[in-house]
């Protein structure tokens, strides 16, 4: 399937991810990760800007407060928007310094599950951490190249864990109390071979959309892992993709020029930016990240 695709802002994104929908300010937020900016875009008025964060930034939620809680290579930071200013909360001392964060998402409690990845895409360094008001702890898959995600189910009883380089997604229960055991959910390389699963999110009908690096589209799972659809782009690399505007069916989806060889640029000429279409389904918000 092929819905009409328009390019919201042209950004030329290096490594665009975490587009996130800010309900309380109907607009957007995303990063480039590689040129360290933080961006935010009001889809309606077509206001946007960025700010420069002091590293590599692989995700930024809202948090009460009106302050964004951020993940950056060396650690959690507090983004004011007013000042665009950063705020270094915390370290994760145990990651190695060759690590960086990649992708994250809020659960109902307003609790933050996040990953971390070799910056050179080699070492199975990463794993998975759960932010919870000020704490932080290892929390599900490990031993993993390139995080992405997770992703969290409407109610909350679901969690998502994406392992980008093996091609594979695994599924947990999940409960305000703990995480269940992680077991399979779908073997994206059996279906797509030269595509690798990338920001997933999940709709208001507890289906799973993942973002296809090197796989030109995005693909659409039902709750027991069968392929419902596929969604092709006008772009190779698919980064992450959010449910927002006023009644949550439009997907906004970030993208990437990083691994295009310059003669490759032609054949995509919207990769990097920051593209929408309308979505046959709608998403839901997610909560505000309790800080404290």
């Amino acid at each position: 399937m092929t819905p009409p695709v328009e390019v919201l802002l042209e950004t030329g994104a290096l490594l665009g991810e975490g587009v996130v929908w800010d309900h309380t300010r109907a607009a957007l937020w995303f990063v480039d990760i590689k040129r360290h900016q933080l961006w935010h875009c009001d889809p309606a008025s077509g206001e946007h800007w960025h700010a420069e964060a002091p590293g590599q930034i692989g995700w930024a939620l809202p948090a009460e407060g009106g302050l964004l809680l951020c993940g950056l290579a060396d650690g959690l930071y507090t983004f004011d928007p007013a000042s665009r200013s950063f705020e270094l909360l915390t370290r994760l001392p145990e990651e190695p310094s060759h690590n960086r964060l990649n992708d994250a998402c809020t659960d109902p409690w307003g609790r933050v599950w996040f990953g971390s990845m070799d910056d050179g895409e080699s070492a199975a360094s990463g794993r998975f951490y759960l932010f919870d008001r000020g704490e932080v702890r290892a929390m599900g898959p490990a031993g993993i190249t390139i995080t992405n995600g997770p992703a969290v189910s409407p109610a909350g009883d679901r969690i998502y864990f994406t392992n980008t380089l093996a091609q594979t997604i695994t599924v947990a229960e999940l409960g305000p109390s703990g995480l269940g055991d992680v077991r399979p959910f779908v073997d994206v390389g059996a279906l797509f071979p030269h595509a690798y699963p990338d920001g997933p999110v999940v709709d208001s009908e507890g289906c799973l959309w993942s973002g296809l690096y090197n796989g030109g589209g995005i693909a659409r799972f039902d709750p027991d892992g069968r392929l419902l659809d596929f969604w092709a782009m006008p772009v190779r690399d698919i980064t992450k993709m959010a449910f927002g505007g006023e009644d949550m069916t439009t997907a906004f989806v970030t993208t990437a020029t990083k691994n295009l060889a310059p003669e490759e640029r032609d054949d995509w000429p919207v990769a990097g930016h920051l593209l929408s279409f309308e979505a046959p389904v709608a998403g839901f918000a997610q909560a505000l990240v309790k800080l404290a």
